[in-house]
């Protein structure tokens, strides 16, 4: 944010939408009207895309709008609007490519070219400007405008004169640059009313990361930080940094049941409202399916769950779950359970979190289930900020009474089993999923380590799936090494499978 102080009330100002919902939020409502701004970044960061977007949002309100091109044809303009399923009706292109410039004709003796081609440009412009009388303005882009005036002072005079020639005409001007400066030249981000810098960046796999960031904005209060953002057909889609703090609110931490009895009993009474659980344990052990199953229990309550696959598809999930006796069709059928199958390589941590936010906010999900984090971090492995964005993420939903089930897998089997990652600090809740042997058999053992929230059993109990979900065991006083990662069993009392034959003997 801007450092205004908390009791400053800042003058209301006319704002212009910049035709990007997730841009405007960052805003505060938009740009302040009647300024010049700059985009600026790498060829192909989207600078062309947002200008679009800019004009046509003033053509849907209303304004008349100029997009001024000195690099790009207006055969290409349309082409790039067309890719996006735009038409530029009710926006004038002013094209300054002009062919006439490579003729031999064109050549000077005494001035040198670039003088009479930059006053012919700021000619051309205010001419342009002065017919249409545009609200908005789109100056594309001012690497040309460098190029020509061929010093940095001429530059910086030039581009002052534009700003005052724009402002005394009532224009919001968006100009873009490509970083075809010198890396320390901020002369254009010192005349600018405001600044957005457009970057993006390969990763090891799959599409580049994109990110935006507000680096000045006069006047008004913004969301700082990188906030991530996606060009795709329809235009910049982009999602604004999750602050937690700001969503600040009393939460009561009062307790749902599991959907297993004992299980409930293993966690001090069952999930507690506004807390996050860890489900951590090797592949197989059953994490997915206890999670499933607790989402089911919420479910039968009325309660909306949005449920994130970032390892198996939808179709494994749901054979599971019938195979189990858990159906959750008829939940996805009426809208209450949503299931999104989500590909890790192509989602941003912005995004993911716009997700979730939105599941919340529109449609009031009452628990989120993410399972698992593993395929989900792996892909963002060269991203610093992820874990930061995770804690934020887990506060909000704490904040909004949410209840939030984590599943991690973890490597190994049996011995010494670890994970990639450490999220316990961030957990209010972990539970623990061992494989174990007993007599010849491999069975499976969970236990609750830690909860903020509830005074949990600190035993060791057997569980099994079957048909019908979760099936808990009495606590097993005769466990040992359970910590050291290769648990096993030395008493003699009956497992859950031993019990029900003895039963039937």
């Amino acid at each position: 944010m801007t450092p205004f102080p908390p009791n400053v009330k800042l003058p209301d100002q006319a704002r212009a939408s910049t035709g990007v919902a997730g841009l405007d939020d960052i805003l505060g409502g938009g740009l302040p009207t009647t300024h010049l701004y700059l985009a600026e970044g790498k060829p192909g960061s989207g600078k062309t895309t947002l200008g679009l977007q800019f004009l046509l949002r003033g053509v849907a309100d209303g304004e008349a709008g100029l997009y001024i091109t000195l690099s790009e044809t207006s055969q290409e303009l349309h082409i790039v609007a067309a890719s996006h399923g735009w038409s530029l009706k009710g926006i004038e292109v002013f094209e300054l490519v002009e062919t006439t410039g490579l003729s031999p004709d064109a050549e000077q003796s005494i001035l040198h070219p670039s003088e009479v081609e930059l006053g012919e440009m700021t000619r051309g412009v205010m001419a342009a400007v002065d017919r249409v009388k545009p609200a908005r303005v789109v100056f594309d882009s001012l690497s040309e405008v460098r190029l020509l005036a061929q010093s940095s002072m001429r530059y910086r005079r030039q581009v002052l004169a534009l700003k005052s020639f724009f402002a005394a005409r009532s224009c919001t001007v968006l100009m873009l640059d490509d970083y075809t400066a010198e890396h320390d030249d901020l002369q254009l981000q010192s005349i600018a009313h405001g600044v957005i810098q457009l970057g993006k960046s390969a990763g090891q796999y799959g599409p580049e990361r994109r990110s935006l960031r507000i680096v000045k904005m006069r006047g008004i209060r913004f969301r700082g930080g990188d906030h991530d953002f996606n060009l795709d057909t329809g235009g910049l889609s982009v999602y604004p940094r999750l602050v937690a703090a700001e969503h600040r609110a009393i939460v009561n931490h009062a307790l749902v049941s599991a959907g297993t009895e004992g299980f409930d009993a293993l966690l001090g009474g069952g999930l507690a409202r506004g807390s996050n659980i860890l489900f951590m344990g090797p592949s197989g052990v059953g994490k997915t399916t206890t999670a499933l199953s607790c989402a089911r229990a919420a479910l039968q309550r009325g309660e909306s769950v949005a449920y994130y696959l970032f390892d198996e598809g939808l179709a494994t999930l749901l054979t599971r779950s019938r195979s189990l006796g858990m159906e959750i069709d008829s939940y996805i059928d009426d809208g209450s359970l949503q299931i999104q199958a989500l590909d890790p390589a192509q989602v941003s941590p912005g995004q993911f979190a716009n997700m979730v936010r939105s599941a919340v906010e529109e449609r009031g999900v009452q628990m989120v289930v993410i399972d698992s984090l593993n395929a989900y971090m792996h892909a963002m492995a060269g991203d610093k900020r992820l874990l930061l964005q995770v804690h934020e993420l887990l506060a909000y939903l704490n904040q909004r009474e949410v209840i939030t089930i984590l599943v991690l897998g973890m490597h190994g089997m049996i011995g010494d089993i670890r994970s990639d990652v450490d999220l316990s600090y961030l957990s209010d809740g972990i539970v623990l999923f061992r494989f174990f042997e007993a007599r010849g058999a491999l069975l499976k053992a969970v236990s609750v380590v830690k909860s903020r929230t509830s005074a949990h059993e600190a035993t060791i109990r057997e569980f099994r799936l079957g048909f019908g979900g979760l099936e808990i065991g009495h606590a097993l006083t005769d466990f040992e090494g359970v910590l050291t990662g290769a648990p096993s069993y030395r008493g003699s009392h009956l497992m859950l499978g031993e019990a029900e034959k003895a039963a039937v003997a």
